[in-house]
């Protein structure tokens, strides 16, 4: 997956410049959802994407929203991180990171990737080449005795 290094927050007149230069035709539901996705470095899950909309007062089916949240992924404008089986989240911070996943709160909390050494991969199968590592540390709080 190519990346297109938008760096949020971006406004949201610039939106359809973004769209367009990540070769994505402008429609009036892409540009709403890229302006939730890139107003900040955030992770969002598709239902809350959902339900800013209609808090916009915008109606915007959930086979929109996903159709659109996946060609965002394809183009590289947002990356999708699936933590569990249940849930995905769609990170507007598309440079080179991993992150914490608090289960308790379901949240993702960025960190750098810069000084994390992974070591000691699976040989790659034929005809393929690494594209990124996601690394995902799950956390929980501490039990107290």
């Amino acid at each position: 997956m190519k990346t297109f290094n938008v760096i949020p927050p971006v406004a949201k007149s610039d939106i359809p410049n973004v769209l367009l230069g990540a070769g994505i035709s402008i429609t009036p539901q892409r540009v709403e959802i890229a302006s939730i996705l890139l107003s900040k470095i955030q992770h969002l899950s598709a239902d809350h994407i959902r339900k800013t909309l209609k808090s916009n007062n915008m109606a915007v089916s959930k086979a929109t929203v996903y159709n659109t949240l996946g060609l965002f992924v394809a183009r590289g404008i947002v990356r999708e991180l699936i933590v569990d089986g249940v849930c995905s989240f769609y990170d507007s911070n598309t440079k080179a990171h991993h992150h914490f996943y608090d289960t308790d709160k379901s949240e993702l909390i960025d960190f750098p990737s810069d000084d994390t050494q992974i070591q000691n991969l699976p040989e790659l199968p034929p005809g393929t080449e690494m594209d990124r590592v996601d690394l995902v540390i799950r956390l929980r709080r501490q039990e107290r005795n």
